[in-house]
């Protein structure tokens, strides 16, 4: 899992104006010695952290042929096709976000990963879906927890352990 940082660069345009008399001076905050620009860089950087991996278990396949095991954020499991069952021990994904308190930030999960067998077979992870909310915000802490699950596809005659990495995107707003 990756996080992605994004920094909002500041520019101050001079427009010109009218000829003023000597004797008369305009302030500005922005050039006196003393003033600072405003920083936009954040004082704690986001950070990710998976507390639990995104795991099907094991599948129980009834034979050749196209299925899908489907696993929400909230636990709920669906099989299709020729897959009739989804482990008990099936887990979905928790990942921690930390940062500023009380900030908004982005979250972007891949729409498809592949997932790769040690005999060399290919599966597919797609439609991954979270329980985030729609505007998420790190709350007074600094905290934000969620959960991901996605649907698995499965074509063919395959067997055996299959891995696979779910990037996720996180920026402040």
């Amino acid at each position: 899992m990756t996080a992605q940082f994004t920094l909002a660069l500041l520019g101050v345009l001079g427009l010109a104006a009218p000829a003023m008399p000597q004797d008369v001076r305009v302030p500005c905050s922005l050039c006196t010695p003393n003033s600072e620009l405003p920083d936009d860089k954040p004082a704690n950087p986001v950070k990710l952290d998976v507390e639990v991996n995104l795991d099907f278990d094991r599948l129980v396949l009834t034979g050749v042929g196209d299925g899908s095991a489907e696993l929400g954020p909230d636990g709920a499991r669906n099989a299709t096709g020729s897959i009739t069952a989804i482990s008990a021990r099936a887990m979905v994904g928790e990942v921690m976000i930390r940062g500023e308190p009380d900030r908004y930030v982005r979250i972007e999960l891949p729409r498809q990963i592949e997932l790769h067998g040690y005999s060399g077979g290919v599966i597919r992870l797609e439609s991954l879906r979270s329980d985030l909310p729609q505007m998420p915000r790190l709350d007074g802490t600094g905290r934000l927890k969620f959960r991901v699950g996605g649907v698995l596809h499965v074509t063919g005659d395959l067997s055996g352990a299959f891995r696979g990495d779910v990037p996720i995107d996180v920026d402040y707003l």
